[in-house]
């Protein structure tokens, strides 16, 4: 899954802040307690710094518990806000974002509406009109990632609902409104922005592994075309996630990309 990022002003839209009933392991409370079979010391320690903060959206009577890690330190500037690939959560970014905090940004990682662990119990719509207005609410900016070529969720729409329900072990997955949330999404159409993608002016950072065999790497040439002011890194020996495979390639190219964009 590569990674984008793009200049873009940020800033979360909250109400007061939820106290976090923390279990005596460290972890909070809504986290599955099956977190506690995970060895991988950056996980775990990145799935206690978990935090709910309510998100207000026009869809609900009142605002969704969203789940994201907040910067360690807040240091005044334009923040680095980490969103997560389909289906996934913001322990995906466990290795990169620590990276990010050691060289002085201050780093977010957000969980999209309908996946990660925020507090979906009354079932808000998770379609791609509920996705998008949320991520509007949090950041104030819009991120894409690799799928931005793909024509929506395409067959998956027609998928029966009992099949489309077929999930993977994934930690946030145990939630009891994952098959929900993510059934209303797939079944929704997803995203088809590809049309939009030459109306971005911001400087674009675009960062692909080489060996991706999931997507294309043909992608990454057009992505470079089409963007007007980007920037394209691709990582050797590197496969679909790179700030997993290769989180200080990742925080590197980051940092080079701000650096030079400040000069």
């Amino acid at each position: 899954m590569p990674v984008l990022a793009t200049e873009a002003a940020s800033g979360w839209i909250l109400g007061p802040r939820a106290r976090v009933r923390v279990s005596g392991n460290g972890f909070p409370s809504f986290i599955p307690k099956e977190v506690e079979r995970i060895r991988d010391l950056a996980a775990r320690e990145l799935a206690k710094r978990i935090e709910r903060l309510p998100v207000k959206v026009s869809f609900t009577n009142s605002s969704i518990m969203s789940s994201c890690v907040k910067p360690s330190q807040r240091r005044g500037k334009e923040p680095i806000v980490l969103l997560h690939g389909f289906d996934s959560s913001c322990l995906e970014w466990r290795y990169t974002l620590p990276l990010l905090e050691d060289a002085g940004l201050e780093t977010w990682a957000v969980d999209i509406l309908g996946w990660g662990f925020s507090d979906l119990e009354m079932l808000p719509p998770s379609n791609v009109a509920a996705k998008r207005e949320h991520l509007f609410q949090v950041s104030k900016l819009v991120l894409i990632d690799a799928s931005v070529y793909a024509e929506g969720t395409g067959t998956m729409t027609k998928l029966p609902r009992a099949l489309a329900y077929a999930g993977v072990g994934r930690l946030h997955c145990l939630l009891p409104w994952w098959e929900d949330t993510t059934v209303d999404f797939m079944v929704s159409g997803g995203y088809n922005v590809s049309s939009q993608i030459k109306q971005i002016k911001q400087k674009s950072l675009i960062i692909w592994g080489e060996d991706d065999q999931i997507i294309s790497s043909t992608n990454a040439l057009r992505l470079q075309k089409e963007l007007q002011n980007s920037v394209l890194h691709r990582i050797p020996e590197c496969g679909h996630i790179p700030h997993v495979e290769k989180p200080m390639s990742v925080a590197e190219s980051i940092l080079e990309f701000l650096q030079g964009d400040h000069s």
